[in-house]
């Protein structure tokens, strides 16, 4: 077995100065080596390393990011749909995922990481990613080590693109396709830009005051949630919600999706390192233990409230506890991520079988009570869990309830952000485009009538 070693510029002038001088007497060598010292130390302040390993793993990763997309999400929640509905949210999904990608590197990418030292957006500087090459280099969490620029920018725009995409989950099989994809940019620009700005640039406003969100709590899924819940409440119900027959059309679909979602979140959460070292096995192993917990207890609480544990229910458990986790995969420990995946499924469970009848209003496939809700859950439980005494990383000096504080204004800022923007976003879009379709269209399906096809034929 051939064993590699990662050299830095200290450890390579170390070797080089051994190789050269051991023959010298005693004073010359004392001599040499600090000599060699100084010159060691002001390599390391300017020569970046960059390991092909972590830059081979962040390239798997970021396509693992884009799985959870296509087809991960988008066959979850084409199950979840009826059948007249499932090709509109394939291709809404397709198109979000497409035009973000566009967006994220004409302004996107300055929007968020531009080099501004605003606390709410990155500048313009790298607008049409003005400036960067391919030897352009962007720092990881560890100092003096890079992945290529081109490789942070195009790990960030999976995400850009999956954001807007879970959005739609809530207003399916009723909205326009063009006022998806308007809304979409919108939102991406007002909303989502701005707030991974505040959140992991940084110069960010949460990023300085310390907010912890490993891998998108706040950014993606709170973000979104709230996105959710504003556009059923301004969009309306379904028609025939609560007498017509909704049920999803195809459960193995949605199976499989969440399956992909799942080996796809990996990417999601490891690949939130930027290496590959220990770090990013904390973070795997979180994903894998937090989210089998969450399936499990929701799997439980429906057999005790049912008397049967159903493939719905276990799906959603599976995501609520992908969601949970995201923000806190890389400070928490195995044991808390365990109490964090069971905590999430009885809150998220309350949310979508009673808060969702009492309130009334319609999110088609859950994205609030899953998505914002286990986002809220999780961002604020990782000032908790990543304490030392509950097997988290922060030391005997962590200061939790100060933390939680920073955790939850995190969560209110972005709760109010996406509230206002989705709001005005939304009403735009209506009063230029019209954001829904006319019931005779929905009767119908969105496959026939905006795309012209048919996912299934008798």
């Amino acid at each position: 077995m051939k064993l590699e070693t990662k050299l830095g510029p200290r450890t390579l002038a170390g070797a080089l100065a051994a190789s050269l001088f051991a023959g010298l007497p005693a004073w010359a060598q004392d001599a040499t080596a600090e000599a060699t010292e100084a010159v060691a130390e002001a390599a390391a302040e300017v020569v970046p390393v960059m390991d092909k390993g972590d830059v081979s793993w962040m390239m798997i990763a970021t396509v693992l990011v884009l799985f959870m997309t296509l087809p991960g999400l988008a066959l979850f929640y084409g199950g979840l749909v009826r059948a007249k509905n499932m090709l509109s949210i394939l291709m809404q999904t397709t198109t979000v995922a497409c035009v973000m990608m566009i967006v994220w590197v004409i302004y996107g990418y300055s929007f968020a990481f531009g080099g501004s030292t605003s606390p709410w957006w990155g500048g313009t500087a790298k607008l049409f990613l003005s400036g960067v090459t391919a030897d352009s280099m962007a720092a990881t969490f560890s100092a003096g080590y890079v992945i290529p620029e081109y490789l942070f920018i195009v790990f960030q725009m999976t995400f850009a693109a999956i954001t807007p995409a879970l959005i739609i989950g809530a207003f399916a099989e009723r909205v326009k396709f063009k006022a998806v994809i308007a809304f979409s940019v919108l939102w991406g620009t007002f909303s989502y830009f701005p707030i991974a700005h505040m959140v992991w640039d940084a110069n960010g406003y949460l990023f300085v005051k310390g907010a912890i969100d490993f891998a998108g709590g706040t950014v993606v899924h709170i973000n979104a949630g709230i996105a959710a819940l504003v556009g059923c409440l301004v969009i309306g119900k379904r028609v025939g919600f609560g007498k017509d027959n909704m049920a999803p059309h195809s459960m193995v679909m949605t199976m499989i999706g969440a399956s992909m979602l799942w080996v796809g979140w990996f990417g999601f959460n490891v690949g939130s390192n930027l290496e590959a070292n220990g770090g990013a096995t904390l973070a795997m192993i979180n994903t894998f233990i937090a989210t089998a917990a969450a399936t499990l207890t929701w799997a439980a609480i429906e057999g005790m409230a049912r008397g049967k544990a159903s493939m719905l229910g276990a799906a959603s458990g599976m995501v609520a506890g992908l969601v949970a986790v995201t923000p806190a995969c890389g400070t928490i420990g195995p044991m808390g991520a365990i109490l964090l995946g069971v905590i999430v499924s009885f809150v998220c469970y309350f949310f979508v079988t009673t808060v969702k009848q009492k309130m009334g209003y319609d999110d088609s496939l859950d994205v609030f009570g899953v998505h914002g809700i286990g986002g809220i859950v999780g961002a604020v439980l990782t000032g908790v869990f990543s304490a030392a005494a509950f097997g988290g990383v922060k030391g005997d000096d962590y200061a939790m309830m100060a933390q939680l504080w920073i955790q939850i204004e995190g969560v209110l800022i972005t709760i109010v952000w996406s509230g206002v923007v989705s709001f005005i976003a939304y009403k735009l879009v209506d009063m230029t485009i019209g954001l829904r379709v006319d019931s005779d269209t929905e009767r119908q399906g969105l496959d026939l009538v905006s795309h012209g096809e048919q996912a299934y034929h008798s």
